[in-house]
């Protein structure tokens, strides 16, 4: 049997039940898509669950306002796939009348589709046979053929690329991209694969040369980069609070946050001399408290960010400005922040501040 058949074989035997798989629906499927890029299933699926329930399809999705799309996004990270996939909703529901492109190469054309965005829907909604190639096809071509080109590399993404044309199954092309995925996700795992009672286990490259462990190869990423944020909780007598919105590229557009004091030391005698802070009070009578003593590390992808929250309690009400919105207690769970403001804030704002 070769090798597409055995992948569709074990897949048709091995799925795990998914609500994408039970419709052919073009924004069901990039939904999907959009969601599950760089998040594991079991993460992604209440948030594809929430996205189909609060907006049925892509005119609600367009309708909606972006910060609507960012709260319902939020913890997912990478905001800039939630910011694209409301661009490309609007683009489908005014521009293109509802109706999704039909082709992989009309696909790559919307905002924030790649090439294998655009695999998967071309081939699972009209069953072109475009192979996709993510990180679970990634360690399964790179074992069974036992390939040591670095697949982050120029030369890897296109060596495995063309590999994965001349694999394809043209007789069906969703089954088997959904097969080599799930395979790669449920069978040739990253770690402890399951060798033993594997399909493939008479050819594979790897296992003959007893390198499973070391494949696939990935350059080493760039240096990670250290950020030190101090935010500033304000807690006023009115039960009030200030938030601001991030503006520019770096992280977070969109979102909003307390106002905020980037550098490593930063003690109460350095806030009260900041220009921040002294916009905001009005009084000499307040109290700088900060929450934790430790720093709370929050990990991205290119940066760590060591961070610490200071709450300011005043006796007094707040000044606010066109960039800083004052916000009441009540009211600061409904707006879109990062994963470690909203950690904070779920666990800060259930006591009583006053």
């Amino acid at each position: 049997m070769i090798f597409s058949k055995k992948l569709i074989s074990w897949y048709l035997q091995n799925k795990r039940s998914m609500p994408w798989r039970e419709t052919k629906n073009p924004y069901h499927i990039w939904l999907s898509e959009i969601i599950l890029q760089q998040t594991r299933v079991a993460q992604g699926l209440p948030y594809y669950m929430s996205f189909t329930t609060t907006f049925p399809t892509v005119f609600d999705l367009a309708n909606a306002s972006e910060e609507e799309v960012l709260k319902l996004w939020q913890g997912l990270g990478y905001y800039s796939r939630a910011r694209n996939l409301h661009a490309t909703a609007k683009y489908v529901a005014n521009d293109l009348k509802g109706i999704f492109p039909a082709t992989y190469k009309d696909l790559l054309q919307l905002k924030g589709v790649g090439d294998y965005t655009a695999s998967a829907i071309a081939s699972i909604c009209y069953n072109e046979a475009v192979p996709v190639v993510d990180g679970n096809v990634y360690r399964v071509l790179s074992r069974y053929f036992g390939i040591d080109t670095p697949i982050n590399s120029t030369k890897g993404i296109s060596e495995f690329k063309k590999l994965a044309i001349t694999l394809m199954d043209h007789d069906e092309p969703a089954e088997y991209n959904q097969a080599i995925m799930e395979f790669g996700a449920l069978q040739c795992k990253p770690k402890s694969p399951y060798c033993i009672v594997c399909p493939l286990q008479d050819s594979c490259e790897a296992l003959k040369k007893g390198n499973v462990p070391s494949l696939p190869v990935k350059l080493k990423k760039l240096k990670v980069k250290k950020r030190y944020f101090n935010y500033l909780v304000f807690s006023s007598s009115d039960q009030e609070t200030i938030l601001q919105q991030r503006v520019g590229n770096g992280i977070w557009k969109g979102l909003y946050e307390f106002p905020l004091i980037e550098g490593e030391v930063v003690g109460v005698d350095e806030i009260v001399l900041n220009d921040i802070f002294q916009k905001i009070v009005n009084t000499k009578e307040y109290e700088i408290i900060p929450y934790k003593e430790e720093l709370i590390v929050h990990k991205l992808s290119h940066q760590h960010l060591y961070t610490k929250f200071y709450i300011v309690k005043l006796n007094d009400s707040l000044n606010g400005s066109e960039d800083q919105k004052k916000v009441n207690f009540k009211d600061i769970h409904s707006y879109p922040v990062p994963i470690l403001l909203s950690n904070f804030i779920e666990a800060f704002f259930k006591k009583d501040l006053v």
